[in-house]
Order: structure tokens, then sequence, then C-alpha cells
């Protein structure tokens, strides 16, 4: 059998249990079919980056799938037919990673940063306060130093 992963969007609208019972639908469909889902995982409600039949986020699922291509075939086409299903997309891979998803360790790292990952207002970053800058010779001169200039030319 071969491996695959397979993510698909459903509708904003519908709640997190709604998404699970449609994981179960899609598992139980896959082992019908003689095969086995590994890991899944929910990414949550997320924005996309345009809209889909009006919907401007949707909820994000990573399924890690071992069945034979009827399995996926089969899958793909009630997805199809779901009308909370908007987008799907399967991938045949080699072999499975075992740690979490890119998506879900961004998550991870995002949760220890705290906040909105910005920082303070008040952070002036690695550079710190630049402190008196000084006359840096690429700026126009000021105003008074024209006036001498232009008097000076006459």
């Amino acid at each position: 059998m071969a491996l695959y992963e397979h993510v698909f969007l459903a509708r904003q609208d519908i709640s997190q249990q709604q998404v699970e019972a449609l994981v179960e639908q899609y598992k139980t469909l896959i082992v019908e079919y003689e095969g086995s889902v590994g890991k899944v995982e929910f990414w949550g409600l997320k924005t996309i980056a345009y809209r889909i039949n009006k919907n401007r986020k949707a909820h994000y699922v990573l399924m890690n799938i071992d069945a034979p291509s009827a399995a996926i075939v089969e899958m793909e086409r009630q997805m199809r037919i779901n009308e909370d299903v908007m987008r799907f997309m399967t991938v045949r891979v080699e072999e499975h990673e075992e740690e979490q998803s890119a998506m879900m360790q961004k998550r991870d790292r995002d949760d220890r940063r705290g906040g909105g990952g910005r920082g303070d207002r008040n952070d002036r970053g690695p550079r710190g306060d630049r402190g008196d800058r000084g006359d840096r010779g690429d700026r126009r001169p000021r105003r008074e130093d024209r006036d001498n200039s232009d008097r000076a030319a006459e």
C-alpha cells in the first residue's frame, strides 16, 4: 500500500466537532478499503489567501494515510460531493514524518513567544537606540546654509 499526506479545508461556519466527525467519516472509509490512518492534525481555523465560496477562513486538517489508491479515489470523490469541504489535496510520500508538521511547530513557536509576536511597542530591536546621528553628509543642506551659499554666489 502507498503512503499519502492528505490536507483538506472545511468551511468556517461548521463547528470543531463537525470537523472531527468529517475526519471520522473519512477514517472509516479508508479502513473499509483495508487502509489505515496514522496521525491526524487539526491546524485550526485559519485565514485563507483568497475567498472560496464567500468564506475568508477555513478549518485545516492533515491526515497521514496508508491505503490503496482506490481508497484515496473514493475519499476524494466523497469530498467533492460534501458541501462542508472546500478544498483538498492528497500527496503521495515515501514515508510519513513522525514529529509534528511544520504548521504545528510554527504554532508552538508563536505560543512560546507570547502575544502578537512583535515584542513590546517600546522595544527598539537588536540595534537599540541609535542616539544622535550627527551630520551624515547625505542630506540636503539646511535652509540657512543654502541661503548663505546663494549670497556667496552673488
